[in-house]
């Protein structure tokens, strides 16, 4: 019996977005230690604040500085922290209605145990000792005995240096398994040979193979060679280098129908100029030394191939 495959992989980028007037200054003032909520058109205050009433969708401007200490309103334990938590031990995630608010914050609140965690308990922000503008300035909540303030008074939400943008790495750390029809195609790969499977029913060969047909649902095993010549169908030009990708830019990403395949591929165009790339283009896989898929693919010098040869794989 083969050995099943199974490899780690992460899929990361950084999420980039702008900030409106509200969540700017939001953010800058957990900068200054401020923590600032909107006041809604029915007169309810809003922590973590919005730019739109939920309820009548209106644009919501009037912001409101609330204290920093408040009440759980709800909890859950986290005995395993994970990377990138707000705590390295173990912690209790709280939803806490700072005083002066009408709606609860979700951040940590760092306990010895959940014997110590309780609804209705009086809880402090704890402040990071570095702070830039970011819900993270929050390093967490921790434990507080005063009684609830109420604390409710407007503020202009102007800043020195307000905070304009935020960056947010996004990571997802995974296991894959690839299973018999896809293992068998990455075996081949690792051959210079390119297989796909063919559906019993209507007859169609599909590259990368899945162990099933799209198209009709049923199992695939018959192994079908395919290629490696193919022909590009679309394609889009990329300008914006990716990180950790040592690719110059502008380059050519296509979908290529290979031949013998009802199915088209994506895969790097490499050895022309990115602006000559065009639909019909005929190219052939070019492999490095050990490498167990093709680099890219290069044009072969064929003619184009005509347009009716590829137009039902666009």
């Amino acid at each position: 019996m083969p050995d099943i495959l199974s490899a780690p992989l992460v899929v990361e980028f950084p999420f980039t977005r702008s900030l409106g007037p509200v969540q700017s200054a939001f953010l800058t003032g957990l900068r200054e230690r401020t923590v600032l909520g909107v006041r809604t058109v029915d007169g309810k205050i809003l922590v973590p604040p919005v730019e739109y009433d939920p309820v009548t969708s209106q644009e919501l401007r009037e912001l409101t500085e609330v204290a920093a200490t408040g009440t759980v309103t709800t909890w859950a334990w986290n005995p395993a922290p994970r990377r990138g938590q707000p705590l390295g031990t173990p912690f209790a995630w709280v939803l806490v209605r700072l005083d002066g608010a009408d709606t609860a914050l979700l951040h940590a609140l760092d306990a010895p145990g959940p014997e110590a965690v309780r609804t209705g308990m009086r809880v402090r922000i704890r402040w990071a000792p570095e702070r830039t503008g970011a819900i993270t300035d929050i390093a967490c909540f921790e434990p507080h005995g005063g009684v609830e303030s109420g604390r409710s008074v407007p503020h202009r939400g102007e800043f020195a240096d307000p905070v304009t943008g935020i960056v947010t790495p996004a990571r997802l750390d995974y296991r894959y398994s690839p299973g018999r029809a896809q293992s068998a195609y990455l075996g081949a790969l690792s051959e210079q040979r390119v297989v796909g499977e063919r559906c019993p029913s209507c007859t169609k060969v599909y590259v990368p193979p899945r162990g099933a047909c799209p198209t009709c649902g049923v199992a695939t095993a018959e192994q079908v060679e395919v290629g490696p010549r193919g022909t590009v169908t679309t394609y889009c030009i990329v300008n914006i280098k990716a990180k950790n990708l040592d690719i110059e830019v502008p380059y050519v990403y296509a979908h290529i129908a290979l031949d013998g395949a009802d199915l088209a591929l994506h895969a790097r165009i490499g050895g022309i100029p990115y602006d000559q790339v065009r639909m019909g283009l005929r190219v052939e896989p070019v492999w490095t030394e050990d490498g167990r898929h093709p680099d890219h693919y290069r044009p072969t010098g064929e003619p184009d191939a005509d347009y009716d040869a590829y137009k039902e794989l666009l």
